[in-house]
């Protein structure tokens, strides 16, 4: 299972990836790489503002990071923290296949 203390982590990105905007915006970092925020914000035809609050959300969960070069802030993907959901998504599969081998082996004995 994932460890207690990891779980606030895990609840943060599951979070930040639940929104479609937030989705895309991480996706568009990792295929453009770093972008400033009034790119971005012209690209979803969104306020400055509006783009800024999912950003945050993003930069909380720890998928991107802010670099500012005097008046310009630059968003950059963060993908290390993706691994933390990855890991409880095997953990949940893992844990399926235990089911799925123990039905199989009550169908195979005729328990069921």
């Amino acid at each position: 299972m994932v460890e207690y203390y990891k779980d606030k982590e895990l609840s943060e990105l599951l979070k930040a990836m639940s929104d479609t905007t937030r989705r895309s915006l991480l996706t568009r970092l990792c295929q453009q790489g770093a972008s400033r925020v009034t790119d971005l914000a012209s690209v979803y035809e969104m306020s400055l503002n509006g783009i800024s609050k999912h950003i945050k959300v993003l930069e909380k969960a720890g998928l991107v990071s802010r670099k500012t070069i005097g008046r310009t802030h630059l968003i950059e993907a963060n993908l290390q923290q993706i691994a933390l959901a990855e890991n409880w998504f095997k953990e949940l599969k893992s844990i399926w296949a235990l089911r799925l081998e123990k039905l199989d082996e009550l169908l195979k004995n005729g328990d069921i």
